[in-house]
């Protein structure tokens, strides 16, 4: 078990951080969150992060700073929850903090680990998969939206009595679960990210409005066999979506009518079932943020490119997130119109 006195350090304080930390505190541990705002720093103290939602309404106070450089000392363990794109920023900020047996998970969306493992070393890093749902509501206001799981794994599929203690914490929020395919995990995310993330802020629409329209449906099953495609040249396998429900293999498998049938009601249910999510992204364009395409999307074009295999579909979603990242284009449902050919 992680003992109640290990310094822990949550650098990120949105949606998944905010909410880990508070419930970690709540549990007994006595983690210290890095804000980035003096704001949310003096609220989450007093009178504390407040979380509504799912999981009840709660008012946690925690230990809060401004910046990584507010730390005091080696810190045991950091939970990475930063935007994909300050990652490396933070991990730099974070070197001075670390001892060499410090660990460090990232709860990112996309994948970071082996980004954030030139940074910090590749025996600190554990990587996590956040598989459920929250928003940010504004400083210290958070909501959980959906329920779900962490995956944590060492980023190498090596055998790590670290997992353990880690596990027990993190139970405390959400059940979690120990992986020996971490990288597929991760994939397994990515490639529902690339999907609704990435054509939630093309569309502007909630995912059951996006998934009623079939051009969209369509294009996420060509940019899944496109995702799967790179997933074999970096010889990783992806895991089942969804808690083991959605086997990207098994759903891209078979030509015909019959086939298409099977693939189009899943995509239905799953639409239906989640009508009223809002993607991460299109809830950062609406407050004014960067969205994470370059490690959505833009990871898929890259490792596509360095590998030679074709990733079109994923470079039109990548070029027109950027435009409407940019103000060039409108968010509308015309965007998936015109990806559709």
């Amino acid at each position: 078990m992680l003992s109640k006195d290990a310094k822990i350090g949550v650098v990120g304080a949105g949606a998944i951080g905010g909410i880990t930390a508070a419930f970690i505190k709540k549990a007994g541990w006595d983690p210290l969150i890095v804000c980035n705002h003096q704001e949310t720093a003096d609220l989450s103290t007093a009178p504390g992060i407040h979380i509504t939602g799912i999981k009840g309404d709660h008012t946690i106070s925690l230990k809060a700073v401004k910046n990584i450089s507010d730390l005091s000392g080696h810190q045991d363990l950091i939970l990475l929850a930063t935007k994909a794109y300050d990652c490396l920023e933070a991990a730099k900020a974070l070197l001075p903090f670390l001892r060499s047996d410090s660990m460090v998970v990232s709860l990112q969306n996309g994948i970071c680990e082996d980004d954030l493992a030139q940074v910090l070393g590749r025996e600190r890093v554990i990587g996590c998969v956040v598989g459920w749902g929250a928003t940010h509501g504004g400083p210290a206001e958070l909501a959980v939206t959906s329920k779900g799981e962490f995956v944590i794994g060492n980023i190498d599929h090596k055998p790590d009595a670290r997992l353990e203690p880690i596990k027990d914490m993190l139970d405390t929020v959400y059940p979690t679960r120990i992986s020996d395919n971490i990288m597929g995990e991760l994939y397994s995310k990515l490639i529902i990210n690339a999907c609704i993330n990435s054509l939630g802020v093309i569309g502007g629409v909630k995912l059951g409005q996006l998934l009623a329209n079939k051009k969209a449906r369509q294009i996420f099953f060509d940019l899944m066999r496109e995702d799967m495609a790179v997933a074999e040249s970096m010889q990783i396998h992806v895991a089942p979506a969804g808690g083991g429900k959605l086997d990207y293999y098994k759903l891209l498998a078979g030509k015909g009518k019959s086939a298409d049938l099977k693939r189009y009601l899943t995509i239905r249910i799953i639409g239906f079932k989640y009508r009223r999510i809002k993607s991460s992204s299109l809830q950062s364009l609406e407050r004014g943020r960067r969205t994470e395409i370059d490690y959505l999307n833009g990871y898929i074009c890259e490792n596509g490119k360095a590998r030679g295999v074709p990733t079109p579909l994923n470079n039109a979603v990548k070029a027109m997130v950027l435009e409407i990242e940019n103000g060039q284009r409108p968010m509308s449902l015309d965007n998936i119109n015109e990806l559709a050919g």
